[in-house]
């Protein structure tokens, strides 16, 4: 598993993150506080505060490619 921190603060990023994460095949979830969605689910996405990094943690150890896809979406730590 990996988990790396991410930023959707807008509509579109939303619907452009969802495009990316749905071309591959392993489990995905968004994780703020102790509320915890589908990565894949528009409208799971849009029940979690977005005005904050979010968690987003990868059910696959064999994950480079979608790193590489979502990086700008990654927060700057």
């Amino acid at each position: 598993m990996k988990s790396v921190m991410i930023r959707l603060s807008l509509v579109e990023n939303v619907n452009n993150f969802v495009n990316i994460v749905t071309r591959y095949p392993f489990e995905m979830d968004l994780r703020a506080g102790r509320h915890v969605v589908d990565a894949k689910s528009i409208l799971g996405i849009f029940s979690l505060d977005l005005s904050k990094p979010i968690a987003l943690e990868i059910y696959s150890d064999d994950c480079e490619e979608l790193l590489k896809d979502i990086k700008p979406f990654m927060a700057e730590e």
